[in-house]
């Protein structure tokens, strides 16, 4: 036997053991496979296999194309949307975004939050939603526009924080607006009101010998001016506090003692309308922190429409407890109620719950509004409970001193 032959053989040897190996590995293979598909043959293998290769094909295209809408849909808003990664760089920010920073397009991806927006507040914002899952705030950009720019901030629940990004600039501009001409019309009213009160009461004075009709018409004029008076004083007290132009004069408050002069102070008002105020306090709960003359404010305004809108021959509730580093006050009368629908809107500027029902009894709708704004910038929270024709419940929480609560 020749050397070529021994080749040969040896070759074919080679081959005969490769395609023996292969057989043998793609058996192992194809049970494998068997085993994990559930498959009865090599047949059912197979198409098991083609058809889980198609459906990996087919997510893989249709994950593609909700890219490109997520990627259009978030071109179409006006808002500005920037998605930011684990190490608060920017991973995606929409033309929108780029807008209302003033950035080139395209700039801002694969920047940190701080070069992106240069503004460390944003970042403090970005980086508190990753921390606690949201966060909110209002900044001006820093940029030649000035945009007033409102930041939400959620955490992904994948990875990141998704920031949403709304210009207020109009919006703040037509707020400033209204509470100028608001401020402005309460000031020029005021001197036109002073005389017409004034010339009232000389009138009475002058009218006590005539008719009693000219006395009454007199008297009606004292009346709806004082009203006037009321809702001029009102508008710019609550337009002042809405501007933030209210400074408070942050001092340890005693809600058990300031409730107890309240409920003194319009006791007489009471008893002339044939009602009767009750006090539920105890002999002390721990001070809050805020403003005395604002806090009673509040008080008197809710003391004061419990008797305004209760029967005669009730009987008025003010409450104060303390719980769990909060101070709760609260005012129940037995008066007409507030239908489900009204609780929501009462606290709103001029709502007034139907005229029908309060004829000859209805305020100026500031009051509740202003007692909200008071209590808000306590760190408190105000809310009415009622049942329609079965009284209602003001209730206010502040929290305690040292517990939150106004700002130094």
């Amino acid at each position: 036997m020749d050397s070529v032959e021994i080749l040969f053989i040896v070759a074919l040897a080679v081959l005969l053991g490769w395609s023996v190996a292969v057989a043998i590995s793609r058996g192992r293979a194809i049970d494998r496979l068997r085993d994990a598909t559930g498959a009865s043959d090599a047949d059912d293998v197979e198409r098991m296999v083609r058809k889980a290769i198609e459906d990996a094909d087919d997510a893989r295209w249709h994950a593609e194309q909700t890219g490109h809408d997520t990627d259009y849909l978030t071109e179409l808003l006006t808002a500005g949307v920037v998605r930011l990664k684990d190490d608060l760089t920017v991973e995606f920010a929409n033309s929108a975004a780029h807008v209302m920073l003033e950035r080139k397009p395209g700039t801002m991806a694969g920047r940190s939050a701080l070069e992106a927006f240069i503004d460390a507040r944003i970042e403090g914002i970005a980086r508190s939603a990753m921390e606690s899952g949201s966060a909110n705030g209002e900044v001006t950009v820093r940029s030649q526009s000035g945009a007033t720019v409102t930041v939400r901030a959620r955490r992904s629940p994948v990875a990141g924080v998704w920031l949403v990004l709304e210009d207020v600039s109009e919006l703040r501009r037509l707020q400033r607006m209204r509470a100028e001409f608001i401020d402005n019309l309460s000031h020029e009213l005021r001197t036109p009101l002073t005389t017409i009160s004034l010339l009232a009461e000389t009138a009475a004075r002058d009218a006590e010998s005539a008719s009693p009709r000219l006395r009454d018409r007199i008297s009606k004029i004292e009346i709806e001016t004082g009203h006037l008076t009321q809702m001029v004083n009102e508008l710019l007290d609550l337009s002042r506090i809405e501007s933030g132009t209210v400074q408070l004069m942050l001092d340890d408050v005693d809600l058990v003692r300031l409730a107890r002069n309240t409920a003194e102070r319009l006791r007489l008002f009471a008893e002339r309308q044939g009602l009767t105020i009750d006090l539920d306090v105890p002999d002390r709960v721990s001070p809050v922190r805020g403003d005395e003359d604002r806090l009673g404010q509040v008080l008197v305004n809710l003391l004061h429409n419990a008797v305004k809108f209760s029967p005669d021959g009730g009987r008025i509730v003010v409450g104060v407890r303390e719980d769990q580093g909060e101070v709760r006050v609260w005012v129940r009368d037995p008066g007409i109620g507030v239908p489900y629908a009204d609780l929501a809107r009462i606290f709103e500027r001029f709502y007034k719950v139907d005229r029908a029902r309060v004829r000859g009894r209805g305020g100026t709708g500031l009051g509740l509004s202003i007692c909200r704004h008071v209590v808000e910038s306590h760190g408190g929270r105000i809310w009415a409970e009622s049942e329609d024709g079965s009284g209602s419940t003001f209730i206010l929480v502040l929290p305690q001193a040292g517990q939150g609560g106004p700002v130094e």
